[in-house]
């Protein structure tokens, strides 16, 4: 019988029940025990793990504490053997139920053993696990300190990443010198934020330097403390410096940190650059690839403090990036209450300019607003006075106003808040601001432009080109500060202003007595109180309105007036004889208006020194000695005056005819005058005109108008240096050539050149003279055949040593083209167009081709108005360049 077991027992199975009968039967006697002991061991490792946990998690809630690796290997193991034990327990019921003659056999011998077997060594590895646990001595240790600490940040930024990333790329690309890097911009725009970001960047970011140090510099900097900032960061504590003296503290830092790659970010810093040397920072490790960053709101600090090339200007939010940020302070809940909600916030958003920290404290002041009304209420508010409107004053204006304070001179302050006249997003041209600010007494004739640039580099101003705008946050501070701050400190300089606001009906007389600036440009305005008392009123701006008269009476009671702008009132036939009263004025601007002659009674106004006639066209009359009897006039603008209203060719005892004799003797008798735009009709005005040459050197716009044979050649007009726009219509141009080429200067200030219907003219070549040319039209010009001709380019250039390299069109901005029913060309060849915006071409028949190619005006967005057909026979230079230039037509 045994030979008949033995032949259906594998060897395996032998060796098993050997292993039993000698002494190994305890895994199946002994299971049921043995899963009891596991589960015992198994709860009391996990009561172990748990107690291990919470002490390393009390620890890790402590600064710079981590738990060691040990123990997070320990705790992996532990769960591993968890998993295992609960897997095992699962067969724990099976395998018992198998036992039998009282757990002594069992009816699967093989399967038991192994069972019982896996169950004892389990038992035994949570026993040495345990044991493990008992042995650790260290379970958490010190973190390592990183090169930067993390700064607390309100939210992630929102429409500044762009410069975030060059910011980030100018520190860590070692290729480039960019040691020394400035964020500057206007108060509440995100400056600080964007250096907090950077600062974080180096918590998260792969970076080779040792240190980052982070200090505060402020309005009033406290180098002490600044210094201290520093020496915190690289090891020195407060106890050790105690005794030590500034320039021993400075002399610590720099022996430590030349041995380092360090980040300096120096947070605010004002107009007083901060002596870096004097604080111990070792400047000659910066070739070595250390970095310093700062924030400040005066492009003039990145100056002063070395950021020549790499300065960047942060910007406000544009309407998108703006509706982001204040979607995520006011929050889904409120925002989805009501479905008139979402529209009327977003108005509220616009209305805080997209300046972050407006758009925070307005987000956070609507949060909890459920009712469409109150957003109502909040736009009402915040379009009438930013100021009345919750934390407005107290966290926004105050901040901005830290610039106005920090203005080193009075003059700045004044020429500050006189720009809040204007309506907001105004661009307002730099010349009549200054012109403005001369009449009020706020600079002289020199200081104008130094004032100018300072507020744009102070971040007050926006720059744009030819204008400056203010900020319409910047604008809300200003009006702030003149109508509520002085008053508080009683002093007259409240201002009383309602631009662009569609106004039908001026203010009431009430709201006049005790002003001393009105501003009511760009409204609707018919008719003007009938005898404002405004003994302190300095300047009334009515310009863009709609006056049609205006009483004898209106300026009795203005005796400190010094500028009146009367501008855009088309309406505007006559000025009353009662302006005689205003002999304080300084500053008259009547252009765009419809006024037809000049009262004798203006020669009161002694103290004249800026008189604007531009565009006056139906000027007809302006009495002989009137214009001379201004002794102090500085400007004279003329421009188009009287270029549509008939009169004689000579009449006595007005000065505005055609020979112009009469008015160029009287303007040459204003010895203080130093600028004049002036409007010449026939040959003989323009000869007379030429009589005086002090008067072509102060000229700078001229109209010439029906010259059958104009007397003005090329050297006259290369003489007259600060002529800046030349207009000449209906006259011929046949004697106008290049062939005194050789004795031009180039004509640097002039911009702007209009040809309008002028005959017996094939080219203009002689714009090559021209290198600031920026506007360029061309109208009714039948007989012009190629706006340069290169037959002559190549002459002028054997001919004229002041050529030079000439890159023709390199400033033309805007070109235009009509009714020049011959016109072949422009230039034979593709020219760059570097700072081109437009060109129009109508009614130019035979003009076929452009001079462009792939790569003219790369990186521009040109429009090209002109007509369809034409537009549709155009030839390209090659299939590139008709591709370039396709998106860009837009047809009549």
């Amino acid at each position: 019988m045994g030979g008949t077991i033995s032949t259906f027992l594998s060897a395996d199975t032998i060796r098993s029940i050997l292993s039993y009968v000698g002494g190994e039967a305890k895994y199946i006697w002994g299971l049921k025990g043995n899963l009891v002991d596991l589960q015992t061991q198994k709860e009391n490792l996990i009561a172990k793990k748990q107690d291990l946990l919470n002490k390393v998690k009390l620890a890790e809630q402590q600064s710079r504490t981590r738990r060691t690796t040990t123990v997070e290997l320990w705790f992996r193991r532990v769960e591993e053997m968890e998993t295992k034990v609960e897997n095992l327990q699962k067969e724990g019921d099976q395998q018992v139920d198998r036992l039998c003659l009282g757990g002594f056999c069992s009816k699967d011998l093989i399967s038991s053993y192994d069972f019982g077997k896996k169950v004892e060594n389990l038992k035994e590895k949570v026993i040495e696990l345990k044991k493990e646990e008992d042995a650790m001595k260290e379970v958490y240790e010190g973190v390592p300190e990183g090169a930067a600490v993390e700064k607390a940040v309100d939210r992630t930024i929102v429409g500044q990443e762009s410069i975030l990333d060059r910011v980030w790329r100018c520190i860590t690309d070692q290729e480039k010198n960019e040691e020394i890097i400035g964020l500057y911009g206007m108060g509440g725009i995100g400056k600080t934020t964007l250096l907090k970001q950077v600062n974080n960047k180096f918590c998260s970011e792969e970076h080779d330097f040792d240190v980052v140090i982070w200090s505060v510099v402020s309005r009033e900097p406290n180098l002490k403390q600044i210094q201290e900032d520093i020496g915190k960061r690289i090891g020195f504590s407060t106890d050790s410096w105690q005794g030590k003296r500034f320039e021993e503290r400075a002399s610590d830092i720099t022996n430590t940190l030349k041995h380092k790659k360090f980040v300096l970010l120096l947070d605010d810093i004002w107009e007083s650059e901060i002596d870096l040397t004097k604080l111990g920072v070792p400047l000659q490790t910066l070739d070595s690839g250390s970095r310093i960053v700062f924030t400040t709101r005066f492009e003039g600090t990145c100056g002063k403090m070395g950021a020549h090339k790499n300065r960047y200007k942060v910007f406000c939010l544009g309407d998108d990036d703006a509706w982001k940020l204040f979607e995520g302070v006011v929050g889904r809940y409120v925002l989805n209450k009501h479905p008139d909600i979402p529209k009327l916030a977003k108005d509220v958003a616009r209305q805080c300019h997209g300046l972050p920290l407006a758009l925070k404290t307005v987000g956070n002041a609507m949060a909890s607003n459920v009712y469409p009304e109150e957003w109502k209420e909040a736009i009402e508010i915040l379009s009438a006075s930013a100021s009345k409107f919750e934390g407005m004053e107290k966290k926004v204006l105050s901040s901005l106003k830290f610039s106005y304070d920090s203005l080193p001179k009075d003059e700045l302050r004044s020429c500050l808040l006189y720009c809040c006249l204007f309506p907001e997003d105004s661009e307002i041209l730099k010349t009549e601001l200054i012109e403005y600010w001369k009449s009020e007494g706020f600079v002289d004739s020199s200081s104008g432009w130094g004032v100018l640039g300072a507020l744009v580099r102070a971040c007050l101003l926006e720059e744009g080109g030819d204008d400056v705008k203010m900020h319409d946050m910047i604008r809300d501070m200003a009006l702030w500060i003149a109508n509520e701050i002085e008053e508080e400190e009683e002093e007259e300089e409240n201002f009383l202003v309602r631009a662009g606001i569609g106004l039908t009906d001026a203010p009431k007389i009430e709201e006049w007595e005790g002003v001393k600036r009105i501003s009511l440009i760009e409204n609707e305005i018919q008719s003007l109180p009938q005898i404002p008392t405004c003994p302190h009123l300095r300047t009334l701006l009515l310009n863009g309105n709609c006056i049609v008269k205006i009483t004898d009476s209106f300026f009795q009671s203005l005796p400190s007036l010094r500028v009146l702008n009367l501008s855009g009132n088309n309406y505007l036939t006559e000025l009353p004889v009662g302006i005689s009263s205003l002999v304080s004025l300084h500053h008259l601007d009547l252009s765009f208006t419809g006024v037809r002659g000049l009262p004798q009674e203006l020669k009161a106004l002694v103290n004249l020194r800026y008189l604007n006639l531009e565009y006056t066209r139906e000027m007809s009359r302006i009495p002989e000695q009137l214009i001379s009897s201004f002794p102090k006039l500085q400007v004279l603008r003329m421009l188009h005056c009287g270029c549509c209203a008939h009169r004689p060719i000579v009449e006595e005892g007005n000065v505005l005819s055609d020979d112009a004799e009469s008015l160029m003797k009287e303007i040459h008798c204003l010895e203080q005058l130093n600028l004049i735009t002036l409007s010449l009709r026939g040959s003989r005005g323009v000869e007379n005109f030429l009589k005086f040459p002090k008067l072509q050197n102060i000229t700078q716009a001229l109209h010439i108008k029906d010259c059958n044979s104009l007397p003005l050649n090329l050297l006259h007009l290369a003489n007259m240096e600060h002529l800046e726009e030349l207009d000449i219509e209906d006259s011929n141009l046949e004697d106008w050539n290049v062939d005194c080429a050789g004795e031009v200067q180039k004509m640097r200030k002039l911009h702007s050149v209009v040809i309008r219907n002028c005959s017996n003219v094939k080219d203009l070549t002689w714009l090559v003279f021209v290198p600031n040319l920026k506007w360029l039209r061309i109208v009714g010009c039948d007989d012009m055949e190629e706006i340069i001709s290169v037959e002559k380019f190549e002459k002028l250039s054997e001919v004229s040593e002041m050529m030079g390299e000439l890159n023709l069109f390199s400033e033309l901005e805007y070109l235009s083209l009509g009714n020049a029913s011959n016109l072949k060309r422009i230039y034979r060849d593709p020219l760059p167009f570097p700072q081109l915006k437009e060109i129009d071409i109508s009614k130019c028949p035979k003009l076929k081709k452009l001079p462009l190619n792939s790569s003219s005006a790369k990186g521009l967005k040109i429009v090209i108005y002109g007509e369809k057909e034409w537009w549709e026979e155009l030839q390209w230079e090659d299939q590139a360049t008709q591709n370039a230039f396709s998106p860009c037509f837009r047809p009549f």
